[in-house]
């Protein structure tokens, strides 16, 4: 349990405390954006790594344990985490590096953009919550908590770096869009259109997820549906 502890804490650190921060600009600033995104990218790697093997040999440890209604209810919402990731890895996103011209778009968005500026964070943070609700034990809230804590804070990391790359074209957006999803919708800052979210991405996202609920039992040793 303290190598899962200290996996977490290096994992975290690295990101919150170098990524997230006005670090990152000094270090670039010292010794150039290509060193430090490779050296960047090594460290996250070895930490992720590191955090998987650490986790994988944490003993059992319960708090609430594995009520069936946490399992449930993680089958019934994780498409919805799958689609946010399916939605970030097929849709042009100005928070991506390398795509600030999307900026000029009237929009403010671009499809489901419009649910969230930041679907790839808050995918994995769903992942994260559910899992963790599902796995009920100390070793789950180390290593689901981690991701938890970084998604969510990471949503506001990105559009603090954003802002001070872009500016006030950053800002216009943040004005037009969400972080939190449906919020700008909810404002009435977005307008939703059922057929922004694509059938074609639902239907991905349904092959993907039927897949790794197939396998899950065989890659992680436990069925989500109990059997």
């Amino acid at each position: 349990m303290l190598q899962l502890i200290l996996a977490a804490a290096f994992f975290l650190v690295i990101h919150l405390g170098v990524s997230g921060t006005g670090l990152r600009f000094k270090l670039i600033e010292s010794y150039g954006e290509k060193p430090y995104r490779i050296v960047f990218a090594i460290a996250a790697s070895l930490g992720l790594i590191w955090l998987v093997y650490a986790w994988r040999g944490a003993p059992y440890l319960p708090l609430w344990g594995q009520p069936a209604i946490f399992r449930y209810l993680a089958v019934g919402l994780m498409p919805v985490a799958f689609y946010l990731v399916v939605v970030a890895l097929t849709t042009k996103n100005p928070a991506m590096m390398g795509q600030k011209n999307l900026l000029d778009r009237e929009t403010g968005g671009i499809g489901p953009l419009h649910i969230t500026r930041h679907p790839l964070m808050w995918g994995i943070a769903l992942w994260a919550l559910l899992h963790l609700l599902a796995n009920g034990d100390w070793a789950a809230l180390v290593f689901f908590g981690s991701f938890l804590i970084l998604t969510v804070k990471g949503t506001f990391d990105i559009d603090r770096k954003r802002l001070r790359e872009y500016g006030e074209s950053w800002q216009r957006y943040m004005e037009k869009t969400s972080n939190l999803p449906f919020q700008a919708i909810g404002q009435g800052r977005q307008k939703f259109d059922w057929r922004e979210l694509s059938w074609w991405r639902i239907g991905v996202t349904l092959v993907v997820y039927g897949g790794l609920l197939h396998a899950h039992a065989r890659l992680f040793g436990v069925s989500p549906l109990g059997f």
